[in-house]
């Protein structure tokens, strides 16, 4: 499906059903960002791949951080396209693989993360995470103590390891503590290590 107006694409997008969404980042009325936010407020995942005809990293870092899984830039070839809409698709196709094996909820210390549901609980009540938030939070709670660094996390969560992006990690992080921790000066689940990185720390169970 092919859609030429950004206000109409929002709305196909947040209404209809995707395998994929390719998004041009320049559109008119509505831009590629804005649709990717709108996109990434629903509670269906779907994988995206920005296109954009600038290559500065301001341009790429947004898309990224708006909750884009991949950016591509003008001009390309259709071959390299479709190799990034495979990668996207198999990297989909994983993570649900791993849905369906029944992974066990992650409970610890009034927090609860149920990777089937794909929902996350604090003192019994709902925290609304995007999906790259949802999918940080459960690689940290799945490897307790264990401490990466950002280009780890980019590696391991998104899918790559670009130089250069490990303030995408920090500007999800940040995000993610403001919604799960109490007071993000002491954190009582996800610990900087300075110099290094970060950890998931505190007693948890798996139920």
């Amino acid at each position: 499906t092919l859609v030429h107006d950004g206000e109409q694409g929002a709305k196909l997008a947040t209404t209809q059903s995707w395998d994929v969404i390719i998004l041009d980042l320049k559109l008119p009325h509505v831009d590629g960002l804005e649709i990717c936010r709108r996109v990434r407020a629903e509670s269906q995942y779907v994988p995206i791949l920005m296109l954009t005809a600038k290559s500065t990293e301001l341009d790429r870092v947004l898309g990224l951080e708006m909750g884009a899984d991949d950016y591509l830039t003008k001009p390309f070839s259709v071959l390299e396209l479709v190799a990034r809409v495979k990668a996207l698709f198999r990297r989909s196709d994983l993570s649900q693989t791993q849905t369906q094996a029944s992974l066990p909820s992650i409970v610890c210390e009034g927090l609860e993360i149920n990777p089937e549901q794909r929902a996350v609980l604090l003192c019994g009540t709902q925290v609304k995470l995007t999906a790259k938030e949802f999918d940080l939070l459960h690689f940290f709670a799945s490897h307790p103590d264990k401490v990466y660094n950002r280009t780890q996390l980019l590696d391991q969560v998104w899918g790559y390891g670009h130089d250069g992006y490990e303030h995408t990690v920090n500007s999800h992080m940040n995000r993610l503590r403001s919604k799960i921790e109490t007071d993000t000066h002491q954190p009582k689940f996800i610990e900087t290590v300075w110099g290094v990185g970060y950890k998931f720390i505190g007693n948890q169970v798996n139920t």
